[in-house]
This record gives C-alpha cells, sequence and structure tokens, in this order.
C-alpha cells in the first residue's frame, strides 16, 4: 500500500498583507479551499477567514489581493470577538463557506527561555477557548466582476449562521455522552484529545475529520446536518435517525485526519500523527463517500494511498488540501503549517505545493 513520496510538480506563492503577517497567519495555514480563481484560507491563530485572487497570465504562481473577514462580523459567536477560532477546516457548497472550528482544549507551550518548573507549570496548564467550537455556514455573495465577499446577509436573503452561538448547543456538547469520544473531551489537542481538523460538504451533511482522538490505530469522522436554529443566525445539529451526529471509522494505518477535501463522489484524506510529531503524511482516497448513508468501518483497502507528502523535521507539516482546476486538469494545492525556511523566500510571501492527481 506505501508509494514513493510523489514529485511536487510546481509551487504556488501565497502573497499575503501586512496585518496577516503581523498575525503570523502566513506561518500558521490552517485549511484551504479553492473557488473558481479564488482561495479561501484560514489560519489556525485569528477568528478570520481570508480570501485571495490568482494571479493573472496563462500560467499564474500566485495568489494574492487578499481580503480578511472577521467571523464576529458574520455570526453571534460564543466568545470575544477578536478571541481565536482555531479554523481547522473549509468546505465550499455552491455559495456557502462553511468553517469549522477544533473544538478542542490546549495546553501550554513550553519555551527556550522557561526554567525546569516554569516549564512544568505550563505543562499543567490548559484552557478552553469558546470560539473554537463553532461550526460555521458563512453567506457567500456573488456580483458583478468583483471577486466572492463573505457577507452576515446576502442579496438573495441568505444569511450566515453559527453552530455553537451558545456553547450548550455546540457540536462538543452532542458529543459528552458519546461512548467513543467523551472520554477525550478533556484532553488537549496534540493529546490525543479531540481536535476537528478539516470539513467537507456532501449534500446537506457535513463530513468532519478529526485528528484525535486515534482509537487503537483507527481515525474517526463525524458526520452532522446543521439545519435552522430557533434563533437568528444560529444553527441546530438535525437528526440521523434520533441521533445528532454520525460517526465513521477509518484505518489510516494510526494515523489521524489533518484534512478533507471532496473530489467527485469521493472524499480525499490528509492523514498524519495525531500528536505533535514529525511522520508520514499520506492523501487518501475513500471512493464513493458521498454515497455513504450509514456509519461505516472503512478498512484500509478501501483508502487507498493517493500522495505521499513530503515533510520536514520540526516544520513543513501538511496542513490544507485542495482540489484545483488548472489549464492541464485538476490538481492537488498542499499547504503547510510551520512552514519551513525555503516556503518564506520573499516578505509577506508563503510558498505552498501543486501536485497532479493519480
Amino acid at each position: 500500500m506505501r508509494t514513493m513520496h510523489h514529485e511536487i510538480e510546481r509551487r504556488m506563492a501565497l502573497r499575503f498583507h501586512e496585518e496577516s503577517v503581523d498575525a503570523e497567519t502566513h506561518v500558521n495555514i490552517s485549511a484551504i479551499r479553492g473557488d473558481d480563481g479564488c482561495l479561501w484560507l484560514a489560519g489556525d491563530e485569528t477568528a478570520t477567514v481570508e480570501r485571495m485572487r490568482l494571479a493573472e497570465g496563462e500560467h499564474p504562481d500566485s495568489y494574492g489581493e487578499q481580503r480578511t473577514f472577521r467571523l464576529a462580523d458574520l455570526v453571534p459567536l460564543p466568545g470575544p470577538a477578536e478571541e481565536e477560532a482555531d479554523i481547522e477546516g473549509l468546505g465550499l457548497n455552491g455559495d456557502w463557506l462553511w468553517a469549522v472550528g477544533s473544538h478542542s482544549l490546549v495546553r501550554k507551550k513550553i519555551k527556550p527561555k522557561h526554567d525546569d518548573t516554569k516549564a512544568a507549570k505550563r505543562l499543567a496548564k490548559v484552557r478552553d477557548e469558546a470560539n473554537r467550537h463553532v461550526v460555521a455556514r458563512l453567506a457567500v455573495e456573488r456580483d458583478g466582476d468583483g471577486p466572492p465577499r463573505l457577507v452576515r446577509e446576502a442579496s438573495d436573503g441568505r444569511r450566515s449562521a453559527v453552530l455553537g452561538a451558545r456553547r450548550k448547543d455546540s457540536l462538543t456538547e452532542a458529543l459528552a455522552e458519546d461512548p467513543h469520544l467523551s472520554p477525550f473531551l478533556r484532553i488537549p489537542a496534540k493529546d490525543n484529545g479531540l481536535d476537528v481538523e478539516g470539513v467537507a460538504v456532501k449534500g446537506d451533511e457535513l463530513f468532519l475529520g478529526l485528528r484525535g482522538p486515534v482509537l487503537r490505530g483507527w481515525a474517526v469522522l463525524l458526520e452532522i446536518a446543521p439545519s435552522e436554529g430557533s434563533e437568528a443566525g444560529e444553527l441546530t445539529l438535525g437528526g440521523f435517525g434520533g441521533s445528532r451526529y454520525r460517526k465513521h471509522f477509518l484505518d489510516l494505518d494510526g494515523l489521524g485526519i489533518r484534512d478533507l477535501c471532496p473530489h467527485g463522489d469521493d472524499l480525499l484524506v490528509l492523514a498524519g500523527p495525531s500528536m505533535d510529531l514529525d511522520g508520514p503524511i499520506r492523501v487518501h482516497r475513500w471512493h464513493d463517500a458521498a454515497k455513504s448513508e450509514a456509519p461505516e468501518v472503512v478498512r484500509s483497502e478501501q483508502l487507498p494511498v493517493e500522495l505521499e507528502l513530503p515533510h520536514g523535521v520540526g516544520d513543513d507539516h501538511a496542513e490544507g488540501i485542495s482540489v484545483v482546476s488548472e489549464s492541464d486538469g485538476e490538481k492537488l494545492f498542499v499547504v503547510y503549517d510551520s512552514p519551513a525556511a525555503h516556503r518564506l523566500t520573499a516578505e509577506h510571501t508563503v510558498l505552498g505545493d501543486i501536485f497532479t492527481l493519480p
């Protein structure tokens, strides 16, 4: 089932504006989604979604003209407007863009300047930020010749809305009694705790990939059906015959899910370590995932490896994937968290990779 690292076809530059560089979004990219000559993008240190446009020309080599949209301007958030939402997944369905928070707890990092006592103390500190527990459905306005925009209310009456505007209505609360996942709700991300990374739209439903927990080597994929809530701008979890979500278990060889991207009826699954490790990074294909109608246990032979992606030592962890259309067919665009120095060759710019899909 193993394949060699696939060759990068070429690099694609992302050109950020000054505020995003100051916020370090360019080195913390966590999600991308291509949209007909544009790219939606999110970093995991802010509560914003970014839009970029593909450069003109026959062989464009960059996205630029960045514009920032604040989540707080579009939907009611459970936490302060500027508190990070740790957006880890973006999904596109026509004129809706979905943005999903990690739903995770965070353990403090040790930095080189900390002495042993301070370091140990920091490792005991876990924080819970309300804005991480949201699934936002954002209205995309497409008008005239300009690029698409995110709006609170579109000219055709569609309204942006959010699941988890109040914590009691969040996905995390729905999982509180789950026999597989509830024990992991008090464990931070990167410690194999609950950590949502990646969303793919499936009709009226969403696939949500979990980086953690990985259960005895099996990765978990949730399926939810958000629908209009009783309050304007709020969503509620619809039903799957009495349950508010479905669970699928995927054999990704012990790896967790780092991102999801639909490709026709198939689902491309970016798999990588659930913990804070360098390790294998692969793109698997779940054939006909969009036709799945019941909870499934998806074995490794049903999840062939499409691509083996490069990774660095302590850097260059593939974090976001999107299928993008180019003149010579569909390609996979891959962006990296903690990008290596060779990706930061110009000011305000970071390089991602374009791969040919097998």
